[in-house]
């Protein structure tokens, strides 16, 4: 059996494929363009795909082809109804990235309530040793206890943030962007409530129909000029030339991102030409990737290959 990964290069160097490796003779590429990877599924039973977009072409070119497996949770990039007419299952992996994704965005969340970018260069510019006193309170910095934290997307990564963002003090509600409010742990509301009252807004939506565009402008001018909104669900959810201008104008505290629109992001972002920089946390959509979590994912990816077709 000939397992194909076409962008191995997207899970790092520094995790090992012997999982996968046991199941048969796989062939990992780094990257592969269109026209790479029409050329590299050719003789493949089963493919592995990050990012690369499966599309009806790609599943023609490979005519051996048993099983599609995705290297994530999201399957947006492959046309799962073409697969499904040639009798191709596709499989992806749920619920391996959940820990790493909490505690990135409470990395972020921390940071910029925190300050801490801002007390790591008063120590190292030398500017505190300068001073002459003990502290530095110029910058005030606030505690989460108390305040309240507003998630968008109540799914398993959602609700332990709620669980994390409990143990730091803190209240939660929540808005169901699909509609269905399962979560009876917490109070669901509308996404006005949730951006009005909420001292934190944290996003771990899936990127859909209701979601594409969900906040924009007009919702950020709801929200506390002393709240900040944190985005580690999907690139596409919050329209990124509006985030830059609330947060520059001061209309909000500050964001925090781990995903964008278009990946990686592009030199002529308003992200990256802030006034402000320093209310804005920027990371490589990188909350999925703890080696943990990759490890995870490999042993997820052998499962789905070993379960057959």
């Amino acid at each position: 059996m000939k397992i194909v990964f076409l962008d191995a290069a997207t899970m790092g160097g520094d995790v090992s494929f012997a999982p996968i490796q046991s199941l048969g003779r796989l062939v990992c590429h780094d990257t592969s363009s269109p026209q790479e990877a029409l050329e590299r599924v050719s003789d493949c039973d089963v493919l592995i795909v990050n990012k690369v977009k499966v599309t009806p072409a790609l599943i023609d070119a490979a005519p051996s082809l048993k099983l599609i497996c995705e290297a994530a949770t999201g399957v947006n990039n492959i046309d799962l109804e073409y697969a499904a007419s040639k009798g191709i299952p596709v499989r992806n992996a749920a619920g391996y990235s959940t820990d790493s994704v909490v505690q990135t965005t409470f990395m972020h969340i921390l940071a910029l309530t925190g300050k801490s970018s801002y007390f790591d260069r008063a120590v190292k510019s030398g500017r505190y040793t300068r001073s002459g006193i003990f502290t530095d309170v110029t910058v005030p910095y606030t505690e989460l206890s108390g305040k309240k934290m507003g998630i968008i997307g109540m799914g398993n990564i959602g609700s332990k943030v709620a669980r994390v963002a409990e143990a730091f003090g803190m209240t939660v509600s929540y808005f169901s962007t699909s509609g269905t409010s399962h979560c009876r742990d917490y109070p669901s509301v509308s996404l006005e409530q949730l951006m009005s009252e909420s001292d934190i807004v944290s996003i771990h939506a899936p990127y859909n129909g209701r979601t594409a565009g969900l906040i924009g402008a007009r919702q950020l001018g709801w929200m506390k000029p002393t709240a900040i909104i944190v985005n580690m669900g999907r690139g596409g959810i919050v329209d990124e030339a509006a985030l830059a201008a609330a947060a520059d104008s001061g209309m909000i505290a500050g964001a925090a991102l781990d995903v964008f629109s278009a990946e990686p992001l592009p030199e002529d972002s308003p992200l990256l030409k802030m006034n402000h920089p320093e209310r804005l946390i920027l990371s490589p959509h990188i909350a999925w990737a703890s080696v943990e979590a990759r490890e995870r994912l490999v042993g997820m990816i052998a499962e789905n290959i070993a379960k057959g077709w």
